[in-house]
C-alpha cells in the first residue's frame, strides 16, 4: 500500500536533510562542529528546525561544541555534563557571549518546565533537572562545585 504524498514527501526531505549532512560531514570530517559550521550547516539545509539538525548532528557522531551540543536532558549525567561544559563557556565569555549561554540554558529551563507537567513518568525528574538548570542560572561560575556536592550528598543518604 502507498503512503500519503504528504507523508513520503516528509520522509524524503529528512532523509534527504540527513544525507546532505552525512555528505559535509564525510566531505570535511570536522574533528568538532562549532558555531561556525553549524551557520553553514543551517543555511545549506533551510528549512531545518533548530530541534531537528541538533539531532541530526548529535547522531552524526561528530562532536559538538557546548553551544552546538545544547543542554542535554537525556538523563541526569547529561545534562550535568552539558551544564558544566556551558559554565566553562560562561567563564571564559564576553558580556554577549555570557548572555548568549544564559539564553540557551534558560530555553533549555522552560522546556523541562513545559515536559514535568506532561504525564510521561519523568516528572521528578524533569523537577530535578530544572532545580539544576535554576541553580546555573543563579551562579554559573559554582556550578561544577556545587553538582560535585549535590551527587556527593545523594551518595551518602
Amino acid at each position: 500500500m502507498k503512503e500519503p504524498p504528504e507523508t513520503t514527501g516528509k520522509k524524503r526531505q529528512k532523509a534527504s536533510k540527513k544525507a546532505l549532512l552525512e555528505r559535509w560531514v564525510s566531505g570535511r570530517s570536522p574533528g568538532e562542529i562549532g558555531e561556525a559550521e553549524i551557520e553553514e550547516l543551517r543555511a545549506a539545509l533551510a528549512p531545518i528546525s533548530e530541534s531537528y539538525l541538533r539531532s541530526l548532528l548529535r547522531e552524526s557522531g561528530v562532536p559538538l561544541a557546548p553551544m552546538v551540543a545544547g543542554v542535554r536532558q537525556s538523563n541526569i549525567e547529561e545534562l550535568e555534563t552539558s551544564l558544566v561544559a556551558l559554565a566553562e563557556e560562561y567563564r571564559r565569555g564576553d558580556a554577549p557571549r555570557r548572555a548568549a549561554v544564559r539564553r540557551l540554558v534558560i530555553a533549555a529551563k522552560d522546556h523541562a518546565r513545559w515536559a514535568s507537567r506532561t504525564p510521561s513518568g519523568q516528572a521528578d525528574e524533569k523537577k530535578e533537572m530544572i532545580l539544576w538548570m535554576l541553580t546555573w542560572l543563579e551562579n554559573p561560575p559554582l556550578f561544577a562545585q556545587w553538582v560535585r556536592l549535590r551527587s556527593q550528598a545523594t551518595r551518602d543518604q
